[in-house]
């Protein structure tokens, strides 16, 4: 069995929205297992579409934060013509009334006070930092796409437990009308069954409801936009069951992988990264900057025989150039104090979210223990309330028991049946907030 990582999944769906297009109509019908839901969120959702606009946009950023540490090459060039009238020559000389001149010019820092350094550095961590959030988007997406399926799961489970109800009573009530034509019960018998017909009827439409909902919500998640003449029952076939597969952590273990794993976590330790830079970037304005220049120049001469404006003077140029700001009217101070500031809340915003993660892995793992424990706790209770009913009305039948054991024991059943699907899928939902917690893999295996 081979696991899919967050990872490869990104990797392997990046950028394939472009190449890859769903009918819309076919999924409606089709079997979908969880695998396929995470997959089409992977390429459908918007959450996830949004991120990946963002990270294509964190390129740009990194491109323009390593744009100062290269090279700068520019070209210019001018014509201009003056009136003759308003030139002024020397005795016995003439000057061109048309000029004109043409550069290119390639400038080069190499020193600017420890910037040049930091931007590379800088447009480092920026990308890594955008592909770790681009992470955390798809992890928490999975994640609600994962939820959202298993309450789908639930909720058809919920109508299946309140229509085998609806059943059963309707059973009781139909044995205690042919009891009654038979005068064997009072009428009171067949009104408290029809009762108990009629109160258990609405948990069956609040269930189909909540069915209804869930799909609906589904559906949205993996980005589908459902057909108009689709009114209430959305035909998606799900595949997949509530399982309670077996999951073993230890929690020093969880939280010391949490904070290792945890893509917010990395994104932040690159946005102290980039603050600590963004405080030599500041710093830099006490330094002085170098650069080295070269060009070519052409233009028309000026008092070279013969004056014309086809007659150009061209050549080489290269030197270097050294700028210091003395004083700037303390801004360069200005700045070092807002960046040094801005870095002390990165580190704090860091460790706070060290704390706060910690804290989830923590709640996360006692709900999963509290899920655990309920549905070992109901391991034989929908099987005892079936025996119980058997009982009642064996009793009932004998003539040692009651209507109203029977429906007692009937309501007992239903709600053990109802308890356990919700125990199964608390436990399979608290697993998978867990192991988002950890920051472990929530694709399913394959």
């Amino acid at each position: 069995m081979k696991k899919l990582t967050t990872l490869s999944l990104f990797i392997g769906f990046t950028f394939a929205v472009a190449a890859t297009d769903t009918n819309a109509a076919a999924w409606l019908t089709r079997p979908l297992s969880l695998a396929d839901a995470l997959n089409t969120a992977l390429l459908r959702n918007a959450a996830i579409l949004k991120a990946q606009n963002d990270l294509e946009a964190s390129h740009g950023l990194v491109v323009q934060t390593r744009a100062v540490a290269l090279p700068q090459v520019s070209a210019s060039g001018q014509y201009k013509y003056t009136d003759p009238s308003a030139i002024e020559g020397f005795f016995g000389s003439t000057q061109p009334n048309e000029n004109w001149n043409v550069g290119i010019q390639l400038v080069q820092s190499i020193y600017e006070g420890g910037k040049l350094v930091a931007a590379i550095r800088a447009a480092d961590a920026t990308k890594q930092q955008a592909l770790a959030q681009y992470q955390t988007s798809v992890a928490d997406t999975l994640l609600t796409v994962r939820l959202a399926y298993y309450d789908t799961l639930l909720a058809a489970q919920q109508i299946t437990v309140h229509e085998a109800s609806v059943v059963l009573l309707q059973k009781e009530l139909e044995d205690q009308q042919h009891r009654l034509d038979a005068g064997t019960v009072p009428k009171f018998n067949v009104l408290r069954a029809e009762v108990a017909v009629a109160n258990e009827r609405p948990n069956l439409i609040r269930a189909r409801n909540q069915y209804r909902i869930a799909k609906n919500n589904l559906a949205n998640l993996l980005g589908y936009n459902l057909p108009r003449d689709i009114w209430e029952n959305i035909p998606l076939n799900l595949t997949d069951t509530l399982e309670a597969a077996p999951y073993e952590v230890n929690l020093p273990d969880a939280i010391q992988q949490a904070l290792a794993r945890r893509t917010e976590l990395t994104a932040l330790r690159k946005q102290v990264e980039l603050q600590q830079l963004n405080l030599v970037n500041a710093r830099s304005g006490y330094k002085p900057t170098v650069q080295l220049f070269a060009g070519y120049n052409w233009y028309n001469a000026q008092f070279t025989p013969p004056v014309e404006l086809d007659h150009d003077i061209h050549g080489w140029n290269a030197g270097a150039q050294m700028s210091w700001n003395i004083f700037d009217g303390l801004l360069t101070h200005g700045k070092v104090i807002q960046a040094d500031a801005q870095f002390a809340r990165a580190k704090t915003d860091l460790a706070d979210q060290s704390r706060q993660i910690e804290l989830a892995v923590r709640t996360a793992y006692s709900d999963f223990i509290e899920a655990k424990e309920v549905l070992d706790s109901q391991a034989k209770v929908q099987e005892q309330a079936d025996e119980a009913l058997r009982e009642a009305k064996a009793r009932t039948d004998a003539g040692t028991g009651t209507q109203l054991d029977v429906l007692d024991a009937e309501t007992s059943l239903t709600q053990a049946r109802t308890t356990q699907i919700q125990a199964l899928h608390d436990y399979t939902a608290a697993r998978a907030k867990l192991e988002r917690a950890i920051g472990a893999d929530l694709a399913p295996a394959k």
